[in-house]
């Protein structure tokens, strides 16, 4: 029995050190050659350690505890910063505030891309009516992983004025994303409000993503709601930065934790992490447009096609919202982002 215990607590620690090495690589702030020569040299070790352990030498284990604990107190010391060479479409956080019914957004990114590194860059202060606030979109962007999938939430103004909220990966100049990384404490998180035609021309025009806007029938009260929550969030984290995590705080579990507060009852589900299949789960909860299958809502949502055309035209929001259910007749002249005979409170 001492054995077979003995024998477990082997295996588990040898794939905690195998997480290890995997935190190395990716969270060392050295060159390639230095990162790989210290994951190389964990890596000897554990093996070095699996064999000794697995001939019966119970010192192995203390030694395998004495390497995690100096990898854990590593680990737990890291700490996410605002100070760091952060890629230009991030180098600033959205932070708002509110005085009365009238909302100021600050740092809102409204580039001018050319490709998908190089952009116009504009930051702007802009102010928004609340009383004005009568729509709330979901746009799904996905670039051929199956399942994989970027969701940002986009409010509106009376269908003249549109603001998304990207929950994102914090990146360094001229670094690219990775879904492992975002295990490993490799990245801080942002928050981004932008413009529709700076973040949705950049998914749709310039990476050439399949895009799907989604509009989502909600009260007017639990519209304010939702959005003055991005707001906290977004100024909490512009205090007090935080890891990015592909899993626990990512595009879609902050939105689900703030929609929660709003939407009592709403169920935890995976697919709230295969964000492809997001727009499923939305319709089994009631939260997609009424009246249409899902089928009909994914066909009739697909815009990315209608961005190419519309690319930099002043009325871009409008013309990639024809023929999107919940907004017919938006291309008529009418300015009323409320189809007829469909009413919420």
């Amino acid at each position: 029995m001492p054995q077979l215990f003995t024998g477990f607590a082997l295996a588990l620690l040898t794939l905690i050190m195998l997480w290890g090495a995997a935190a190395l690589w990716f969270r060392l702030p050295w060159s390639t050659r230095w990162r790989r020569l210290s994951v190389g040299l964990w890596l000897l070790m554990t093996l070095a350690l699996l064999l000794l352990g697995l001939q019966g030498y119970r010192m192995a284990l203390v030694g395998q505890l004495a390497l995690l604990a100096a990898m854990l107190f590593w680990w737990f010391r890291l700490r996410p910063t605002h100070d760091r060479p952060w890629a230009e479409d991030v180098v600033h956080l959205a932070t708002g505030e509110i005085e009365g019914n009238r909302l100021t957004l600050h740092h809102v990114r409204d580039f001018d891309w050319r490709t998908r590194d190089e952009a116009t860059v504009r930051w702007e202060t802009r102010d928004y009516d609340l009383d004005r606030l009568d729509s709330v979109d979901m746009v799904v962007s996905s670039w051929g992983r199956p399942g994989v999938a970027h969701v940002m939430v986009s409010f509106g103004f009376e269908g003249e004025e549109f603001v998304v909220f990207s929950v994102e990966v914090r990146r360094l100049a001229g670094e690219r994303f990775s879904e492992v990384g975002g295990f490993f404490r490799q990245y801080e998180l942002a928050i981004v409000a932008a413009d529709e035609r700076d973040a949705i021309r950049l998914r749709s025009n310039v990476r050439g993503e399949r895009v799907s806007l989604f509009r989502i029938p909600m009260a007017r009260s639990a519209m304010r709601s939702l959005l003055l929550a991005y707001v906290d969030e977004a100024n909490a984290l512009a205090h007090t930065p935080r890891f990015y995590n592909t899993i626990t705080a990512n595009c879609t579990t902050l939105v689900y934790a703030m929609t929660r507060s709003i939407v009592k009852g709403l169920p935890l589900d995976y697919r709230l992490l295969v964000t492809g299949r997001l727009p499923a789960y939305a319709f089994e909860v009631g939260g997609l447009w009424p009246g249409h299958s899902l089928a009909e809502l994914e066909a009739r949502g697909r815009i990315d096609e209608r961005a190419r055309q519309a690319n930099d035209a002043p009325d871009f929001s409008r013309r990639i919202r024809q023929g999107v259910p919940g907004w017919e007749g938006l291309g008529d002249g009418d300015r009323s982002s409320r189809p007829a005979g469909r009413e919420f409170p």
